[in-house]
């Protein structure tokens, strides 16, 4: 009678192949992750409209908002951020997305903030949707800077397609750039 026998390198790569399909087939029923978001989204919406008044009439006008309420970066000649948030049109959520983005260079430290993307134009919303991964430009309009400045929201803010308002920062960085992040739909 003939036995059959895996080697321990065969099983372990047995299960760490069976782990990895497994854990990409969560669809996140049943969750948390959703409650946590939105919860956290409100807060953050509360937040700029008591600090920031001007957002109040943008957020009016938009055709959509995506509120990433923390987002976490950190460096040390490497780095990256991390966020996770919603968009939400008519004022109700729509989809969850996540944010990523690497950087290099001379950097240090470490720093959390808040900041909602505010889409004025139903094409600018409709592209954002539509990507598999949208990724923000340098032609991004700022209507709050990172040092906590306030920019009228005038004629010509309104009209750019997208605008942007970075908020509520916290740690030993400086500065806070929304250029090349990656946005991407997930599934709380």
């Amino acid at each position: 009678m003939k036995t059959f026998g895996m080697s321990r390198r065969g099983f372990a790569a047995g299960a760490l192949a069976s782990m990895g399909f497994t854990a990409a087939c969560g669809d996140g029923v049943g969750s948390r992750g959703s409650a946590l978001i939105g919860a956290r989204v409100a807060a953050a919406l509360e937040e700029m409209y008591r600090s920031y008044p001007n957002t109040v009439s943008l957020a009016q006008k938009a055709n959509g908002m995506l509120v990433m309420p923390l987002v976490t970066e950190a460096g040390f000649g490497f780095g990256g951020a991390y966020g996770r948030g919603a968009l939400r049109v008519n004022d109700a959520t729509v989809d969850y997305y996540s944010l990523v983005k690497g950087t290099g260079g001379l950097q240090i430290g470490a720093q959390q903030f808040a900041h909602v993307l505010f889409f004025m134009t139903d094409d600018a919303l409709v592209e954002f949707r539509r990507s598999p991964g949208w990724v923000a430009g340098a032609d991004l309009e700022y209507v709050v800077s990172d040092r906590g400045e306030s920019v009228a929201a005038d004629t010509t803010t309104v009209l750019t397609p997208v605008l942007a308002a970075v908020f509520a920062q916290a740690g030993l960085r400086i500065g806070a750039t929304l250029e090349g992040t990656k946005y991407t739909r997930i599934i709380p």
